[in-house]
C-alpha cells in the first residue's frame, strides 16, 4: 500500500517486477501488460472491423494482432539498441539478443508496426492509410498498459520534485521525491490518446486523418513528458541542457502527423475507413 512520508511524498509500494512465479517460470508484470495491449488491440479491433464500411474483417484483426506483435516487440528492442545504446551495439552486437537485461523503444516498435501494416495491405489488397487509420485507435490501451508497468518495475522515472504528489522510488537510492512521470505518460499516451481517437473515429473521416493524429498528439504529449522525465543516464540531454533522445525521435512524428492532417483534409470528404 502507498504510505505518505514526512515529506509529503509518497512511497513508492517497491512491488516485485516478477508478478507470478510458477517454479522456475517467473511471469513478470510488463509481459502481463504487453498481453492487456495485445487483447484490446484485439477486442477493440473485432469491434471496428464489425461496424459498416469497415476495410478490415473481424479475422483479418487476428492477423493484425500476431503479426503487429512481432512488429511491436521486435522493431521495439532494435530500436531499443540502435536508438538508445548504438556504440555498445557496435562493441557487442550480441546485446540485441539480450531481451532479459530489458529495453524496448516505442518508436522502435512503431516503426516495425509500421512495416508490419505495410505488409498486410499488400496481402489484403488495402490502401495503407486505411489500414493505419483502422489501427492507430486500437494502440493507446497497450502504450498505457506499457507505462504502468515502468511504473511498477520503478524505471523511466522524473526528475526531482517537492508537488505534492512526487513518488520516492526506492531504486533511486537518494529518497528524493521524483515526477511520476511513467503516469503522466499512461495519462496523456494511454487514456487521452485513447479518447481522443476512439471517440473521433466514430463518425466518417478522410483517410489519413486518425493516424495522422495518433502520430501528432503522440509526439506532443511524449515531447511534453520528457521535460519532467530524466533522460537515459548513459545519453543525457542532447542540447540546450533540456532537449533529449526522445524528443528528437518524436520530432519527425509530429511533423509526418501535420502532413497527414494536412493530406486529409485535402481530400475532402470521408473515404472507407472513415466509417468504421
Amino acid at each position: 500500500m502507498i504510505t505518505l512520508l514526512a515529506t509529503s511524498a509518497i512511497a513508492h509500494p517497491d512491488i516485485d517486477p516478477v508478478a507470478i512465479k510458477l517454479g522456475p517460470l517467473a511471469v513478470h508484470w510488463y509481459g502481463i501488460m504487453y498481453v492487456v495491449g495485445f487483447l484490446a488491440f484485439l477486442f477493440l479491433g473485432k469491434m471496428r472491423a464489425r461496424r459498416a464500411g469497415s476495410p478490415v474483417t473481424p479475422a483479418q484483426v487476428d492477423d493484425m494482432m500476431f503479426y503487429g506483435a512481432l512488429g511491436v516487440v521486435l522493431g521495439g528492442r532494435l530500436g531499443y539498441v540502435l536508438f538508445y545504446n548504438f556504440d555498445k551495439f557496435l562493441q557487442d552486437p550480441v546485446i540485441l539478443f539480450k531481451i532479459t537485461q530489458g529495453g524496448m523503444s516505442f518508436h522502435g516498435g512503431l516503426l516495425g508496426v509500421t512495416l508490419v501494416a505495410w505488409l498486410l495491405s499488400r496481402k489484403y489488397k488495402i490502401k495503407l492509410l486505411e489500414i493505419a487509420d483502422f489501427i492507430a485507435p486500437l494502440i493507446p490501451v497497450g502504450l498505457g498498459a506499457g507505462r504502468f508497468a515502468n511504473f511498477l518495475n520503478q524505471e523511466l522515472w522524473g526528475k526531482p520534485t517537492d508537488i505534492p504528489w512526487a513518488v520516492i522510488f526506492p531504486k533511486s537510492g537518494d529518497g528524493i521525491g521524483r515526477h511520476p512521470s511513467q503516469l503522466y505518460e499512461m495519462m496523456l499516451e494511454g487514456v487521452v490518446l485513447f479518447l481522443i481517437l476512439w471517440i473521433y473515429s466514430r463518425k466518417p473521416r478522410p483517410a489519413g486523418r486518425l493516424s495522422g493524429m495518433f502520430l501528432l498528439f503522440y509526439g506532443l504529449f511524449r515531447a511534453f513528458v520528457e521535460f519532467y522525465r530524466l533522460p537515459d543516464q548513459h545519453i543525457g540531454y542532447l542540447a540546450l541542457g533540456w532537449v533529449t533522445k526522445g524528443q528528437l525521435l518524436s520530432l519527425p512524428m509530429i511533423v509526418l502527423g501535420l502532413i497527414l492532417i494536412g493530406y486529409s483534409f485535402r481530400q475532402g470528404g470521408a473515404g472507407k475507413q472513415g466509417a468504421t
